[in-house]
């Protein structure tokens, strides 16, 4: 099998990966399935996929080395180089782009003194835009090793890098409270998150998310809008978005006096 150019780990750690390893790849009816896993856990290692940790996924499962390579650098969520211990991530898509996003890049950019997909001097911080954190109804967010921070602007942004940089505890706006780059790599591995309370942590959508759902459960009444609101034309035929939503309240049917008779 060709190999890259890199030394094996020392034995105790490949020792110690190589039961992790196992441990992952039992979960899979085809052992090259935990390739994505498998990635994970050596970036948990070092911080960041090394050579030696492609090699090290190659040789448990059976492949060469430029099959794994092209999986690690294909996927954004592989480090390729050494990276701070939290990677802070800002939305710069479209919708955080035009709520704050791109400020609050440029605002951090500055701050830190560094680029995009660079390091600050201490280790610490690692900066870098990411298309879409998914999160669109809290928008303009701010992650950190993919937790989430919610509707920050540059202030609340330099902010959190400050208090990151010195230690200070700091509270995701949901879901589970924050852990070091490699840890969190180890958890993206599919090992649990031991540490207390943890696990019970969440972090669901917000309302502008979940409306659509609520809608299709009938837990909130429709708000029909006319798509030239203030100039409807009282002539003009009516369409479905015309109508008014229907008052579950009232059985549908003719109004009271309206019969045959009286029409």
């Amino acid at each position: 099998m060709p190999q890259l150019p890199a030394a094996d780990y020392p034995a105790d750690v490949r020792a110690r990966l190589e039961a992790d390893a196992g441990e992952l790849i039992a979960r899979y009816p085809d052992s090259r399935s935990a390739l994505l896993p498998l990635l994970h856990l050596v970036q948990a290692e070092e911080g960041y996929v090394t050579r030696t940790g492609m090699r090290f996924c190659a040789d448990v499962l059976d492949l060469t080395t430029a099959e794994v390579t092209a999986v690690a650098t294909f996927y954004s969520m592989y480090r390729r180089k050494q990276g701070g211990d939290y990677q802070v991530g800002v939305c710069t898509n479209t919708l955080c782009a035009v709520m704050g996003g791109d400020a609050i890049f440029e605002s951090l950019k500055e701050h830190l003194g560094v680029d995009n997909g660079e390091t600050t001097e201490d280790g610490t911080v690692t900066l870098e835009h990411i298309e879409c954190n998914a999160a669109c109804d809290f928008a303009p967010v701010v992650m950190v090793n993919w937790e989430f921070f919610d509707n920050q602007t540059p202030a609340s942004a330099r902010r959190l890098v400050d208090d990151l940089r010195t230690g200070a505890t700091v509270e995701p706006t949901r879901g589970a409270p924050l852990c070091s780059f490699k840890e969190t790599s180890r958890i993206l591995a599919g090992f649990p998150d031991e540490r207390a309370g943890a696990v019970d942590a969440t972090g669901g959508a917000g309302p502008a998310s979940l409306i659509g759902l609520r809608l299709a459960r009938g837990e909130s009444a429709a708000r029909v809008v006319h798509p030239r609101a203030g100039h409807h034309d009282p002539h003009a035929p009516q369409t479905p978005q015309d109508t008014p939503a229907p008052d579950p309240s009232h059985p549908a049917g003719p109004a009271s006096g309206d019969t045959e008779e009286g029409a």
